[in-house]
């Protein structure tokens, strides 16, 4: 009789091939067996009836500030939301302070997760124009997902605007270029249209559609030119999504859970808690955003969580921080598109498993199969619930999806083996890792 760690029992199971009711075994936190288990024992039992069970859920665009302001997040609290939302993995970017652009801040980065991480973590590590010929040892490190490259100025000291300086990063090294594509030279150039105390809603009229265009237009030129291939974070408008279908030779695609689901209506009712890099634009873009998600030109849909303090929200625009919390709310609003129609499970977890793993190079994660670490998301597809602020852990304290009602919510989060979240409680102590990567050393 066979014997497991933990057997999850009558899930309905979201596999590559499809959606069955069926056992999953798990042994030394990998996954041992798929299908009727009903004589196999196992230390653990999950009834699973009434749940699907999807691989566990990754958001690959996370801002944790840590190193940062403890007052509006810290890896910690920050990877205790991604679990309570139903996550297993994010992958967290580089723009801290300091920001993680060298060997040893890496190094420091990648001792600090153990003993604070609740999830798994993946780590950018930040091009700037004063390490571009370490970037080829950087991106080889442990637990390393990509470079990340700033092309337009957000959030943080990194940027490298001009085509010199950003076709020298594409020659130095081979992994796949995570890119926040908008043209620096536009936005500069239209500044001085803005003062402050305008309406928020010039946002997108500042960081127009063309000022996205020219960013991914020159960035695809040199991907082209070097051969680097490329992943452009949070494409966000119609024009880009058309573009880069003509690019799949070179480049890959996310689009944030934002651009799915807000429109320019969010700036009168939201303000400064609607703004964000690049930003929330109109109809017309959300409905070009699904049309590319149901086409399979996206390949990732994250949460680019950004949280700031309320106080940094609310100065008057343009001198509010961009950036919106998310990586506790994209599970449960996917899942709400899910109940809509919008798309399938099995497309949710392509965007969020498979597509993540595809991209960067996820080793063990991003699908139920046999071998691959025993992470799962359980959800109840029945469950209705408003999202509110009094659930969010994150220090800052909001969210702009306040009042949202979701039909589908996050049940269990299994994490290697070891439930880790169940029904709004955290178990145990923090044990997320280093997430691992096909083309970088260590694992």
């Amino acid at each position: 009789m066979a014997s497991y760690d933990l057997i999850l029992r009558g899930g309905a199971c979201v596999l590559p091939w499809g959606v069955e009711t069926t056992d999953i075994g798990v042994r030394d936190g990998r996954i041992a067996a798929l299908g009727d288990l009903r004589l196999a024992t196992a230390a653990e039992e999950i009834d699973c009836r009434n749940l699907h069970v999807l691989p566990g859920l990754i958001d690959a665009h996370v801002h944790l500030r840590d190193p940062g302001d403890a007052a509006v997040e810290t890896l910690e609290t920050g990877t205790k939301a991604a679990l309570l939302g139903g996550l297993t993995a994010v992958f967290d970017m580089p723009n801290t302070a300091p920001s993680i652009t060298d060997r040893e801040r890496l190094d420091w980065k990648r001792d600090y997760l153990a003993g604070r991480a609740w999830v798994d973590v993946g780590l950018y590590v930040g091009a700037s124009k004063k390490n571009i010929a370490e970037l080829a040892a950087l991106e080889l490190q442990p637990n390393v997902c990509a470079v990340k490259v700033f092309a337009g100025s957000s959030t943080g000291d990194l940027l490298v605007e001009d085509d010199a300086s950003l076709e020298a990063v594409m020659r130095s090294g081979r992994r796949r270029i995570c890119y926040h594509s908008e043209d620096e030279y536009r936005l500069q150039e239209r500044k001085p249209q803005f003062t402050s105390g305008m309406p928020h809603r010039n946002h997108m009229v500042w960081r127009d559609v063309e000022c996205a265009l020219l960013g991914t237009r020159r960035l695809m030129a040199l991907a082209r030119k070097t051969g680097r291939p490329a992943h452009i974070l949070h494409v966000s408008t119609a024009e880009e999504l058309a573009y880069l279908w003509d690019y799949r030779d070179v480049c890959t695609v996310e689009v944030l859970l934002n651009h799915l689901t807000q429109t320019d209506e969010a700036y009168d009712r939201l303000g400064g808690y609607a703004v964000m890099n690049p930003p929330i634009r109109d109809q017309r873009h959300l409905d070009a955003a699904w049309a590319a998600v149901r086409d399979g030109t996206v390949d990732v849909v994250g949460s680019d969580h950004a949280p700031h303090s309320r106080a940094a929200k609310e100065r008057p625009w343009p001198d509010g921080a961009a950036g919106l919390t998310g990586v506790q709310t994209i599970v449960p609003l996917m899942l709400d598109h899910v109940s809509a129609g919008r798309l399938s499970l099995s497309r949710l977890a392509d965007l969020m498993c498979a597509g993540p793993a595809r991209v960067y190079g996820v080793v063990g994660k991003g699908r139920l199969a046999a071998g691959y670490d025993a992470d799962f998301t359980l959800v109840d597809m029945r469950k209705q619930r408003t999202i509110e602020e009094s659930w969010i852990v994150s220090p800052c304290g909001w969210t702009p999806f306040a009042g949202h009602r979701c039909t589908g919510w996050p049940a269990m989060a299994v994490l290697r083996g070891q439930v880790a979240m169940r029904e709004d409680a955290v178990l145990g102590s923090p044990s997320g890792q280093g997430v691992a990567y096909l083309d970088a050393r260590g694992h």
